[in-house]
């Protein structure tokens, strides 16, 4: 496993009210945000990238608007909505 440090300056993290432990938690989680919608990373990587079970990142996801839907056409979803 690799692990990558990131320099926060304490004016950051006083003007978020954020604690190291939560900035590093932010960090993840962007981290993992950024890998499964862009980089197409699997639900289960990213969910461990953010320290979360996959139930609480595909909520995450939810909250920043991200679908688990993939399609790459308006004809690809009709032809999945059809067969369910």
């Amino acid at each position: 496993m690799c692990q990558i440090a990131v320099s926060i300056s304490n004016e950051i993290l006083y003007d978020t009210k954020m604690s190291i432990e939560e900035a590093g938690g932010f960090a993840r989680r962007a981290v993992a945000l950024g890998y499964y919608t862009q980089s197409g990373v699997s639900l289960g990587y990213c969910s461990q990238i953010a320290g979360m079970s996959e139930e609480e990142f595909i909520k995450y996801l939810g909250e920043n608007h991200v679908s688990l839907f993939h399609f790459d056409s308006k004809e690809e979803f009709l032809e999945e909505l059809n067969n369910s």
